[in-house]
């Protein structure tokens, strides 16, 4: 394996990793910001919007475990600028895309491409930097992914207040074009012919039984429970996936390294890390359409308004490890979810009457409340993971809170969209208005414009406001529910746990002693 951990150009090729990190960091969430506008353009209603987040969600979660194990033996830069000409390709076709299918179709490809990369930046660390310095470019990156999720909002609202949607797609090209070629020049070529190989069967059967998961959850809400397509999706994913876990389980060196989820250092805290990543996507996908549909806010005005949700996330990015070490991350990640578990509570109660201040100080709550959780939780787990699987334990993690997401936009999405429905009095409707208006706010606005009825444009936001509370209710409970169990699973507060690695909890994500002591195995 080749390294150049002396050179001065490490510090340049980190900056190229920050920059992709930064740019998959507001690509998570640039998108969400347009939902309303895509919803208007394409005619779609709620379901199709979860495809277009999910897509990009499921398919990340999908390609990160091969993505690691594909670099590992076929060269780490190589995969790398793959993932980014995959995300390119997708962002390009996107830009062009005049229906619901071809943005889902770019979105997943994005996805695809971005479960390449994500492994990888952290893999190329070592390559680059001595132990001494690790610590310090591990967070580097970290921190570079977490200021690029509140800058999603921000960007997408500038620019779809002033250019068409499609220009959300387009700002990937120059960027991340830059950022290939900067690769190209500075990162080393480096591989590990042990890593485990890919399994395609394997690959297949996870890939295809979470996505059943999500098209019953998702289609069984839009079409009905009984239709013949939806209860085999119903059906699949249990056979599906077992037969996957099982046959990883009789491999020598697996894909999924089913040791670490039966470690309760790493396993118990990546639930929780999941479970916020859960919460975290459903908000980032229901209140960009409540601020723009039922508020009247422009995109960018809506991208301000979250801002304090982010931020407040973003700040115990950094800030929160005092407290580990004050109350040990079993207390911090339980009051974490019950602070998020009382925004959600106090969200479901005010919304309707909240004024902008009041809406500011709740996003902070919540956000606050979500970094709380979800930090610590990711530390916890990187802790627990021995020197020698880093990078096993890193694509599992990242697995898990993908998936974690999709399953938020998924469950509360659906949950959205059926309480819309059963709260929207649509009497005396022409015939072919009523699907259209029951499957979007937006599409409830137009047809009132078009009829010239503003009470229907009223009773719409009056039912997406009560389903915005019913979904933010259902989040508080399940907080409160996951801070008792953390409370109870994760330890008392200062305890320190045991774990495969026998790492020192520090706070910092990191063992104490650096990022690992030996090369970390990406793939698992």
């Amino acid at each position: 394996m080749t390294t150049d951990t002396q050179s001065p150009r490490r510090w340049w090729a980190l900056s190229v990793l920050g920059l992709i990190s930064l740019t998959l960091g507001f690509d998570m969430t640039i998108l969400n910001i347009a939902l309303p506008t895509l919803s208007a353009d394409l005619r779609i209603g709620t379901d199709e919007q979860q495809w277009v987040v999910n897509s990009y969600l499921v398919l990340s979660a999908a390609a990160v475990l091969p993505g690691g194990l594909l670099g590992d033996r076929y060269g780490r830069r190589r995969t790398l600028l793959t993932g980014l000409a995959v995300v390119l390709l997708g962002s390009t076709l996107g830009a062009s895309a005049g229906g619901a299918a071809q943005v889902v179709t770019a979105r997943a490809l994005m996805g695809i491409g971005t479960g390449l990369i994500v492994p990888l930046t952290l893999a190329l660390v070592p390559t680059l930097f001595p132990l001494a310095e690790r610590a310090k470019a591990v967070a580097a990156v970290a921190t570079a992914f977490a200021a690029g999720l509140p800058l999603g909002p921000l960007i997408g609202g500038w620019l779809l207040n002033e250019f068409h949607w499609g220009v959300l797609f387009l700002v990937n090209l120059p960027v991340l074009g830059l950022a290939g070629l900067a690769c190209r020049l500075l990162l080393p070529e480096s591989s590990d012919p042990r890593a485990p190989r890919v399994d395609p069967l394997s690959t297949a059967l996870i890939a295809a039984g979470v996505g059943s998961l999500f098209f019953a959850v998702i289609e069984g809400a839009a079409r009905g429970w009984d239709k013949p397509l939806v209860l085999l999706a119903v059906g699949a994913p249990l056979p599906l996936l077992a037969l996957a876990l099982l046959r990883e389980s009789r491999r020598e060196r697996p894909m999924v390294d089913l040791r670490l989820l039966r470690d309760p250092a790493f396993g118990w805290p990546t639930l929780f890390g999941a479970l916020a990543s859960l919460i975290l996507a459903g908000l980032l996908f229901f209140l960009p359409q409540y601020l723009q549909a039922v508020r009247g806010h422009d995109s960018f005005a809506t991208g301000v308004r979250l801002l304090p949700l982010l931020a407040g996330l973003a700040v115990t990015v950094r800030g929160c490890g005092p407290l580990v070490r004050q109350f040990g991350t079993g207390g911090v990640v339980a009051g974490g979810m019950v602070l998020l578990s009382f925004a959600g509570f106090l969200g479901s109660s005010m919304l309707a009457e909240a004024g902008d201040g009041q809406l500011s100080i709740w996003l902070a709550i919540t956000g606050l409340g979500l970094g709380l959780a979800l930090v610590p939780a990711v530390d916890a787990a990187m802790n627990a993971v021995p020197p020698d699987r880093f990078g096993g334990g890193s694509g599992l993690l990242n697995t898990m809170r993908l998936l974690g997401s999709a399953i938020g936009v998924a469950l509360l999405g659906s949950l959205l969209a059926h309480s819309y429905r059963e709260n929207l009095a649509v009497e005396r409707l022409p015939a072919e208005a009523v699907e259209d208006v029951g499957r979007s706010v937006v599409a409830a606005h137009e047809w009132a414009a078009f009829l010239g009825r503003p009470e229907l444009a009223e009773a719409a936001d009056a039912a997406f406001t009560r389903a915005t509370s019913v979904a933010l209710f259902v989040c508080g409970y399940l907080a409160l529910l996951s801070g008792l169990l953390a409370g109870w699973l994760l330890g008392r507060a200062g305890e320190p746990a045991t774990s495969l690695s026998g790492a020192d909890r520090s706070g910092t994500g990191l063992p104490r002693n650096g990022l690992s002591q030996t090369e970390p195995d990406t793939g698992g």
